[in-house]
């Protein structure tokens, strides 16, 4: 054959394809007061069918027993699965007191993991399946597209301790079922990959420092590191997904001040992201999320000030079809409760009460809410503490007083215009305002109706 041929036809031969035990992968866990789970977390690890090469547990400000924890299972351990044996090499680093909190733990990581193939990162309080790793690594394997990949993310109920913490946990498991169902229904495109778990490519992370002009992947400017990193990793040409079939449970906040700091620090991070660049083609997610909060905020908002201004002039009537998007709601939450992977009587009782899920529909507005007048007022606040101070039971910040007096001072201001005004000028606004009340909740009931019908394609959460 003439070696312009041989050299035509090497060129057109295929890659062979890489086993996932070919790659080196190295895990990092950024650990911050994380004593009670943080064993728990790296027994998870090593306990894989596909375990990581070397695990850097990244121990920083803490002030309890998480480094002296961690240290125990310092050393090279030799984990068999069936006839293959892996090397897990554990060091586990106490940074001390850092600045820049997990991000900065996260950037110590990557200086010592970035000449592996992949970096798995995961939090201190989350658990991982045991064939998490495996699945998410033969993703990234089969194709060099992906950027990185999240597992799908589920919380342990069993953890929960009385009835707040129950409803809180249940809440948030509920919160991210429908999440992730949402981001498995778009071909599994994610528009954030969760810190929690996810397996990224050290090469598209390269590509991203590169075009950013930065130093290290993760930034210290953003309180969502992960939705940042993620934004840069599609706008480099990567592709950021779920998996289809890894799963890790994760810590969830049990106190409504925890998850409060939480979500206001969610909001806040994700609210500047798209301020900074409204017009990202990658944020349209973002703020299809937002509005969708706004809507149901304003629905439930407009329909209790629309009753009460309605009950003060014996005006008010009850219609039939008002049941009708409270219903649709039910039967939603119902079918998202049985699409939950691991479901019990609890979860449907849940979905069917409705009460609990519009209870905590209305705690996500209110963090929304806070989150946005936090950005728009420019207030110089850190999140990351806050976080950190409601998960530890610190004292509580006093912030929370001039919104809530805010908004007591705006309604008794509508309450006080609105007993001065006319009858007549007072059934024209309800007449408006109903009008307006039903547009927008046909417009929601519609569209929980297309969530309703749509084809899940066998995908469980």
């Amino acid at each position: 054959m003439e070696p312009e041929l041989l050299e035509l036809e090497e060129m057109l031969k295929l890659p062979s394809r890489r086993r996932i035990d070919e790659v080196r992968i190295a895990a990092i866990l950024p650990a911050y007061n994380e004593e009670e789970g943080i064993a728990a977390s790296i027994e998870s690890i090593l306990s894989q069918t596909r375990p990581p090469d070397a695990l850097f547990v990244i121990v920083n400000n803490s002030t309890d027993d998480s480094f002296s924890i961690a240290r125990e299972y310092n050393g090279t351990h030799q984990l068999r699965y069936r006839d293959q044996v892996f090397t897990c090499v554990v060091s586990a680093i106490d940074m001390g007191v850092n600045p820049d909190k997990k991000v900065g733990a996260l950037n110590f990581g990557w200086a010592l993991a970035e000449d592996y193939d992949y970096l798995l990162g995961v939090d201190g309080d989350t658990t991982l399946d045991p064939r998490c790793v495996e699945h998410l690594a033969e993703e990234m394997v089969d194709d060099s597209r992906i950027g990185g990949i999240s597992a799908i993310y589920g919380f342990d109920q069993s953890a929960a301790k009385g009835a707040v913490q129950s409803f809180l946990v249940r809440s948030q498991r509920f919160q991210f079922a429908g999440f992730n169902m949402d981001n498995l229904l778009r071909s599994r495109n994610m528009a954030v990959l969760g810190g929690q778990c996810s397996l990224l490519s050290v090469a598209a992370m390269r590509r991203t420092m590169h075009d950013n002009h930065q130093n290290a992947p993760w930034v210290t400017d953003s309180e969502i590191e992960d939705s940042l990193l993620s934004l840069q990793l599609r706008s480099a040409g990567y592709r950021t997904k779920i998996s289809a079939s890894a799963r890790a449970d994760v810590g969830p906040m049990t106190t409504v001040r925890a998850l409060d700091a939480q979500q206001v620090k969610w909001n806040a991070g994700g609210v500047e992201l798209i301020l900074a660049q409204p017009l990202h083609p990658n944020l349209r997610l973002r703020w299809r999320e937002n509005l969708a909060m706004l809507a149901n905020l304003g629905t439930r908002g407009l329909f209790g000030m629309l009753a009460a201004a309605a009950l003060s002039i014996h005006a008010f009537e009850f219609a039939w079809w008002w049941s009708l998007p409270p219903v649709v709601a039910v039967l939603v939450n119902l079918r998202l409760a049985r699409s939950i992977k691991v479901h019990t009587w609890r979860d449907i009782a849940y979905a069917l009460l409705l009460i609990p899920g519009e209870t905590y529909m209305v705690m996500r507005g209110l963090h929304f809410l806070k989150a946005w007048a936090q950005v728009l007022g420019k207030q110089e606040h850190d999140n990351w503490a806050a976080q950190a101070r409601a998960e530890s039971g610190g004292a509580m910040s006093t912030r929370w007083i001039l919104p809530f007096v805010g908004v007591v001072a705006t309604l008794a201001a509508l309450a006080y215009g609105w007993a001065h005004l006319n009858v007549s000028l007072q059934s024209g606004i309800l007449a408006v305002g109903w009008v307006a009340l039903a547009v927008l909740t046909i417009v929601q009931t519609l569209t929980m109706v297309k969530k309703l019908l749509r084809n899940q394609r066998g995908f469980r959460v």
